[in-house]
């Protein structure tokens, strides 16, 4: 309990920081976002009136305590470029991320584990090199390459979506899973093979242990060996990596979402700093950064539930 309380308030302290910083980023970035506004028809007094109704002429720290305070509300301002509370703007997107980046992490978890497990049955074999190839060549083709390829056989090609019309979510959610399907095949590629890598590494050492070879010279079976002790012992390298990996995802849909025309947060992101959206861009990077804390938490407090030297060292 005392360990969940520990990473729970290292959450808040975490978040409250980035916050604080991004803010403050976007004051000493050069550029005005009144003057972007009103463009060429910017004078001095309308500069100043607009800037006060944006509340731009107040000290820093009230502008941030008071950004902060409507963050908890959910009033998080209203955004500059398209005129609406940017709650209601970045909710739908948000919404179509999430999807996206859980159907990655569904197809990794499910595909990733079982195959590092078949794939070290190989270790040393004839097939080991070819494994080893095919898993470098999915680590280093770049998501947005592996997206013009899917989005051309897929979407061209083979007419099972289109590529660059997102269907709306809740109208038509089949439709839209099947489009968010693909992009997630893009996202998850890399990231399956560096599981895939990751978690045969760590089977091959655990095999290696001392507590293994005891096992196996007593006549126990080396699959049932495997099976019971060495791949409970890995779950928790499995559960860091794959809190690793949800948190690594949500950064990769930025450029999966532009590749396939999705309507989700990291387009938004893009065209929010174009433009000086700064109300939009502040929300946006600290949900981004939110959500890579929380998964590195929740995979700490998975962990500490699963192996007893952690919940007991947690708990001391």
């Amino acid at each position: 309990m005392k360990y969940a309380l520990k990473r729970i308030l290292t959450l808040l302290v975490t978040m409250l920081l980035v916050s604080f910083l991004t803010y403050a980023a976007f004051e000493v970035i050069s550029g005005d976002p009144a003057e972007a506004i009103l463009g060429t028809e910017a004078t001095p007094e309308r500069l100043a009136a607009l800037r006060h109704e944006m509340g731009l002429d107040r000290p820093f720290l009230t502008r941030y305590i008071g950004w902060l305070t409507g963050f908890f509300s959910g009033n998080l301002g209203i955004s500059y470029r398209y005129h609406q509370p940017v709650w209601e703007l970045i909710g739908p997107k948000l919404e179509i991320t999430l999807c996206m980046c859980l159907v990655s992490f569904i197809i990794i978890a499910v595909i990733s584990v079982p195959l590092a497990i078949w794939s070290y049955r190989f270790v040393g074999g004839p097939f080991d090199w070819i494994r080893t190839a095919f898993n470098q060549l999915c680590m280093a083709v770049p998501p947005f390459f592996t997206g013009i390829l899917i989005s051309w056989l897929f979407g061209i090609v083979l007419r099972l979506f289109v590529p660059g019309d997102f269907p709306d979510l809740h109208t038509d959610f089949g439709a839209a899973l099947g489009h968010l399907f693909f992009a997630a095949i893009c996202l998850c590629i890399p990231r399956t093979a560096m599981t895939v890598r990751m978690m045969r590494s760590t089977v091959i050492g655990e095999m290696q242990k001392a507590y293994v070879r005891t096992a196996i010279s007593r006549g126990n079976d080396r699959r049932a060996v495997l099976n019971r002790h060495v791949l409970k012992n890995s779950l928790t390298s499995a559960v860091t990596f794959l809190g690793q990996t949800m948190a690594e995802l949500i950064g990769g849909s930025v450029v999966v979402e532009q590749v396939f025309g999705i309507p989700g947060l990291g387009r938004l992101l893009v065209a929010s700093i174009s433009t000086r959206d700064y109300p939009v861009v502040q929300t946006v990077v600290v949900i981004l950064a939110f959500w890579v804390v929380l998964a590195g938490t929740v995979a700490d407090l998975v962990n500490q539930r699963i192996d007893p030297r952690l919940r007991l060292g947690g708990d001391a």
